[in-house]
């Protein structure tokens, strides 16, 4: 009986934990991002469905990127202008070394909800538009989405303006979009799609850089967000 009712605790508590992160992180606009993702979806499908172009697991691939990026770019970019904003980031600085794990929880939670909207989207692509190997695709999208998040998290530990992490961001995006086309073929292409093999290139050679791009990108994930909770020791830089 006690156990149970442990329990029935511990779940009111982390539901309430996670409700209350998740108001913090998107400000009360994650349903406006929600909508602005799947609109996003929809416009880019149907206007290649109009257009006649291929519809495979590539396109889909390319497809849920932008979405992804617009459902992790706020959290990421004006998390810690929030919590500033909220007075919130004065009582985390007054408990040591609470602030890591209040991130380290916000990231975790983030990530997981970008990752199931992926699954969401991925199951819509898979009955509307062509059938494809589902986790396996969301979890490659997720990549980019998780290397760009993480560095507008560790940018926003520098920045410590919303507004400005977004536009070093948006400078940072446009010119990864121009190099994608220079490192189309090589590991270091951000925006590599692992579902479209170059002309000419060996499917196994492909299959190699592909799996080094992804270490590549999980790597400098993880080194990202130490460096942004690292940052967060600076307590006068931020209060």
């Amino acid at each position: 009986m006690e156990s149970s009712i442990s329990a029935a605790n511990i779940w009111t508590i982390f539901r309430k934990m996670v409700k209350y992160n998740m108001k913090v992180i998107f400000g009360n606009r994650f349903i406006w991002f929600v909508l602005a993702a799947i609109a996003f979806y929809f416009f880019i499908a149907v206007t290649n469905i109009i257009n006649g172009n291929q519809i495979d697991e590539g396109f889909i691939y390319g497809l849920q990127i932008m979405p992804g990026i617009l459902l992790i770019f706020y959290p990421m970019t004006f998390g810690i202008q929030n919590d500033l904003d909220a007075g919130i980031l004065e009582i985390l600085f007054g408990i040591p070394d609470y602030r890591y794990k209040v991130w380290l929880v916000r990231l975790l939670l983030v990530f997981v909800l970008v990752f199931l909207m992926m699954i969401g989207l991925t199951v819509m692509s898979y009955y509307l538009l062509v059938p494809v190997s589902i986790f396996d695709l969301a979890s490659q999208v997720m990549f980019p989405i998780y290397f760009l998040g993480s560095m507008a998290f560790l940018f926003s530990t520098v920045i410590k303006n919303g507004n400005g992490t977004a536009v070093v961001m948006v400078i940072i995006g446009v010119a990864l979009l121009i190099l994608s086309g220079i490192f189309e073929r090589t590991m270091w292409n951000i925006f590599l799609n692992p579902f479209e093999i170059p002309n000419r290139l060996n499917e196994m050679i492909w299959q190699e850089i592909a799996m080094k791009n992804r270490i590549f990108q999980a790597v400098a994930s993880l080194l990202f967000i130490l460096y942004g909770l690292f940052n967060l020791q600076n307590r006068e830089k931020f209060l």
